[in-house]
């Protein structure tokens, strides 16, 4: 535990806390932001509890207000030479948007990180290989955390899958650091080269970028496969790099963020609050407390969560999280939603028969489908397409989920493997 003091105080006096920083955040907002001083105009200002009263940011709300004078856009609080670090996202409509930092936010940025990164058991003197590449990416800020816990710090970047195992190999690396989609690839790659990643120096491997991670099966699936203990972070950029970390309790995320943002459970169609309680679910929202350069505030991250708020083993107090799915990936079928990491859950269930692959193919453009939704579903290899697994894995999902599937089989190696994030709907 990287800061005992703080991630172990009650969570009642971390409220008070925040509540004084929020105070002090909006009056921040209302005296530099342009965007907010019209959005909130009318809006009376108030405490943490009041909250829910003010409206929610939207990230297209964001790319509107920016202009070629302004391509941050108009919630930028800070003068040119405050900022010390801009990084980007890949813009849907071509044009990236922007992140600025001064120098204050990325080391909030950084410390967060490493409380994240840090609650899985990696500590000062061990070597950690990483496979996300630093460019234009906030991911480039998580791979200060390792340097501020004291690893060794082995960078190998995306696609460079020769390079990563000759490192392990070589090198002996204790932890990974890479997303779920391409620790699995990685198990396949290693069994058809006879690479022994089982018997490998990795002892833990660090997976973030997508959902998946904290799916039982799936990570069990990763654990039998690398022979190593998984647990997983998850951050969103518009807002901080590596918010949330796991501990070896593996029961969720810790937010490691804990000072530096608030988080919200919101219902995803309806807006409405939702308690924060041991198992309760909703969209994650969340709000700067101490950020300078273009804080946002209730922003809406489309991450469909679990939370848990009760106190877990590992001494933290901060609530944990689980990602259900992203909101914007999801689907509806006859009114049940769906998310993809939820259905590759359930097919893995049927692991050695089914490779764990799976592709979804809407019918039709848009969120909502008409039943029965076809779902891609990858053989195991050496195995032959199979009538009563279909239908075996048809009545699961229909059991788990809700949904009416029409499952077609595929012969192994047929869908796509990513060495970055895994493509599970088809567009």
């Amino acid at each position: 535990m990287l800061a005992p003091e703080i991630e172990t105080l009650p969570w009642a006096g971390q409220i008070a806390l925040d509540d004084a920083m929020y105070r002090s955040q909006l009056a921040y907002l209302l005296g530099r932001s342009v965007f907010y001083q019209k959005k909130l105009k009318g809006f009376p200002p108030g405490g943490l509890a009041d909250i829910s009263a003010l409206p929610f940011t939207e990230k297209s709300e964001i790319r509107l207000s920016c202009t070629v004078d302004n391509p941050i856009g108009t919630h930028l609080c800070v003068e040119r030479p405050d900022i010390v670090r801009i990084y980007s996202t890949s813009g849907t409509t071509g044009t990236p948007s922007y992140i600025p930092l001064t120098a204050d936010d990325l080391e909030r940025w950084v410390t967060a990180s490493s409380r994240s990164y840090a609650s899985s058991g990696v500590s000062a003197g061990e070597r950690i290989v990483s496979t996300y590449n630093a460019g234009p990416f906030v991911a480039g800020a998580a791979l200060g955390s390792f340097d501020r816990i004291g690893m060794c710090h082995i960078p190998v970047g995306t696609g460079n899958t020769e390079r990563l195992m000759t490192a392990i190999k070589l090198l002996k690396p204790e932890a990974a650091v890479l997303t779920p989609s391409y620790a699995a690839y990685l198990i396949e790659w290693a069994a058809e080269r006879g690479f022994d990643l089982k018997g490998s120096s990795v002892k833990r491997v660090l997976v973030a970028g997508e959902p998946g991670g904290g799916e039982p099966v799936f990570r069990n699936r990763l654990e039998e496969g690398w022979g190593a203990k998984v647990t997983e972070a998850m951050g969103i950029g518009d807002i901080g790099v590596s918010l949330w970390g796991e501990c070896e309790h593996q029961c969720g995320m810790h937010l490691g963020a804990r000072g530096f943002v608030h988080a919200e459970l919101v219902d995803a169609a309806t807006g409405a609050s939702v308690p924060m309680e041991d198992g309760a679910r909703g969209e994650l929202v969340l709000t700067h407390l101490q950020h300078r350069a273009a804080p946002l505030l209730r922003f809406r991250t489309r991450d469909h969560v679990e939370m848990w708020v009760s106190p877990c083993k590992c001494g933290r107090t901060a609530p944990r999280v689980r990602c259900i799915g992203r909101t914007d990936d999801m689907l509806i079928v006859r009114g049940v939603n769906v998310f993809p990491s939820a259905i590759r859950e359930v097919v893995s269930e049927f692991i050695p028969e089914v490779s764990g692959h799976i592709l979804v193919k809407p019918a039709m453009a848009g969120v909502k489908q008409e039943p029965p939704l076809s779902i891609a579903v990858e053989l195991a290899q050496g195995q032959i397409d199979n009538v009563a697994l279909a239908g075996k894995i048809g009545a699961r999902l229909r059991s788990v989920l809700v949904f009416t599937a029409d499952i077609q089989l595929a012969p192994f190696g047929s869908l796509q493997r990513s060495e970055y994030k895994s493509k599970l709907v088809q567009h």
